[in-house]
């Protein structure tokens, strides 16, 4: 299952944060398989895309970093997965 997994640093916790980063390169854990992970450019925000088949690693990763940061998670669909759903909706 795919995840769009977003957060948001505050300022008090920028430092902090880039040091766990450094330290840890933002490694998820086992189960979760990181697809990409993107950062806005002059703020303290990004967004990843991580498989997993089990809803309890991703939560296990936002534990590991949402002392730091705010984190939102949000299951996704491909293009492929969502068109039979559009379709249907319209009877077609």
């Amino acid at each position: 299952m795919l995840f769009i997994v977003s957060w948001t640093i505050s300022p008090q916790n920028r430092n902090a944060a880039i040091e766990r980063f450094l330290k840890t390169g933002g490694a998820p854990p086992a189960g979760v398989k990181m697809l990409g992970r993107w950062h806005a450019i002059g703020a303290s925000s990004g967004f990843g895309i991580a498989d997993a088949s089990d809803p309890v690693a991703i939560q296990t990763w936002v534990l590991e970093w949402n002392d730091l940061m705010n984190m939102e998670v949000h299951a996704a669909l491909t293009d492929e997965q969502m068109a039979p759903l559009l379709a249907g909706t319209l009877g077609k």
